[in-house]
């Protein structure tokens, strides 16, 4: 009668992965297309991370989208240079405490009601724009548009890191390093064509906006699993930003490095539809909007080719690249269209690979349970980059011609792109090791230590 008593399911050998829930009942033999949607990995885990990139592009794509209109916005409602740019500023400045605020708020209540806060707040941004009849629906608008991309950056980067393809350890960080570069590529583009050759050009572009959230939404309902709390995860608190001991070089010199890659965007998204129509009299919103694009256009391939080098020489090539972008736009002012154009090049290859090489060189080493704190910190230095460059040239503009002010601060790049080149040239072998030596046994530590600690994002 022993023999009633012993279970009949049979025990999986170790490195077997065992399969629960509904895919545990089907036969591979004949339900295959089930059993692979199923399975971890499967046609439905890629789904939720297509999702989940596809909502990070859009909203990043609204977030840009206002970029080559503000000059007809200006001549609309008759504000000046210092308005323009503060509203550039708004958005950096609510997108840092966003980013802690809804961060863990995604290991709380799962990925999925966070990502609908999102569209929600995306759209009430493009909403704002729409309706706008004064430059206090614009700051508005760009507040929505700041929380959205808050909501978005932890609950989407959950989603990615829970279903990401097995098939390569940088899948996740370059998912949403890809899906941040081509939604700023793809707003300031967008929103040029269609306001040059659409009607309702401070209307289309947000209707097209609206529509398109309102069928990622319906997939976003489809494609992402409903997730409880994260194990461990009992109350909601603030991402408190955290750089572990052992890997601060590196964040330092990488923060660096993004920092300055976000800061010349910045530049770029914030002034250059101002400066081409001082500069070369055009008002064509197609025109700004193409060289804005061709910013981020370029930063694509220049991400997917640097995630074959080492972090180091990515970043050493990257900051070169940036440095003499900012030398160009400051030798011409913004005055030639062929400059201008080589320096926004030189300015995307430069952003993407400066960029993607931070992201992986402090990815690569933080040590496990540190990755919300450590990511906080990291991502907070790329919007302060994006913002920072609005708001000091809207102060300079109030005593200096706005040219005078962008050639100012181009300098002031070039001379932070030098500090950046010799922070990240290699040390001597011995400071090295050292470095190393301490970075393992923190490692080590923290692993005892980090036993139940909060997931990262």
């Amino acid at each position: 009668m022993i023999e009633h008593h012993v279970s009949s399911r049979p025990r999986a050998h170790a490195g077997t992965t065992v399969i629960s829930g509904p895919a545990a009942r089907l036969r591979p033999g004949r339900d295959v297309r089930l059993w692979r949607r199923h399975r971890p990995g499967g046609h439905a885990d890629r789904r939720a991370v297509r999702t989940a990139v596809l909502l990070v592009t859009l909203l990043t794509t609204g977030a840009y989208l206002p970029s080559p209109l503000y000059p007809d916005y200006q001549r609309l409602f008759g504000y000046d240079d210092l308005v323009m740019t503060l509203l550039f500023a708004t958005f950096a400045l609510v997108s840092c405490p966003a980013l802690l605020l809804f961060g863990p708020a995604a290991d709380l209540v799962g990925s999925r009601p966070m990502l609908r806060l999102s569209v929600l707040l995306g759209a009430a941004g493009s909403c704002c724009f729409l309706v706008a009849d004064g430059p206090a629906w614009l700051f508005a608008g760009r507040v929505c548009q700041a929380l959205a991309l808050g909501a978005v950056t932890g609950a989407a980067q959950a989603v990615i890191t829970r279903y990401q393809y097995p098939s390569g350890r940088f899948a996740g960080p370059i998912l949403a390093t890809l899906a941040f570069a081509v939604g700023t590529a793809a707003g300031p583009a967008a929103s040029g064509v269609l306001a040059q050759y659409a009607p309702g050009p401070l209307v289309t572009p947000y209707l097209l906006h609206l529509v398109l959230l309102g069928w990622t939404y319906v997939q976003l309902n489809r494609t992402v699993p409903e997730a409880g709390a994260a194990v461990g995860a009992r109350r909601w608190r603030p991402v408190r930003p955290h750089i572990p001991p052992g890997i601060r070089t590196i964040f330092f010199v990488a923060g660096l490095n993004g920092f300055l890659a976000w800061a010349v965007v910045g530049l770029y998204l914030a002034l250059v539809p101002a400066l081409l129509e001082r500069a070369l009299n055009s008002d064509d919103p197609a025109l700004a909007g193409g060289v804005l694009a061709a910013v981020l256009v370029w930063s694509l391939p220049a991400q997917i080719v640097g995630a074959r080098r080492a972090p180091r020489t990515t970043q050493l090539l990257g900051v070169g690249g940036l440095t003499a972008s900012l030398l160009l736009l400051a030798a011409t002012e913004a005055a030639s269209l062929h400059a201008t154009l080589a320096s926004a090049l030189l300015a995307g290859v430069g952003h993407g690979l400066a960029f993607s090489g931070a992201v992986r060189a402090v990815d690569a080493g933080i040590p496990a349970g540190h990755h919300a704190g450590t990511g906080a910190a990291l991502y907070l230095l790329f919007y302060l980059g994006s913002g920072t460059p609005a708001i000091a040239v809207g102060l300079m503009t109030t005593w200096m011609p706005l040219t005078a002010a962008v050639a100012a601060l181009s300098w002031a790049g070039v001379a932070l792109g030098a500090l950046a080149l010799l922070a990240t040239l290699p040390r001597p072998q011995r400071k090295v090791a050292e470095d190393a030596g301490a970075m393992d046994a923190a490692g080590q530590s923290w692993r005892r230590e980090s036993i139940g600690a909060e997931p990262g994002w």
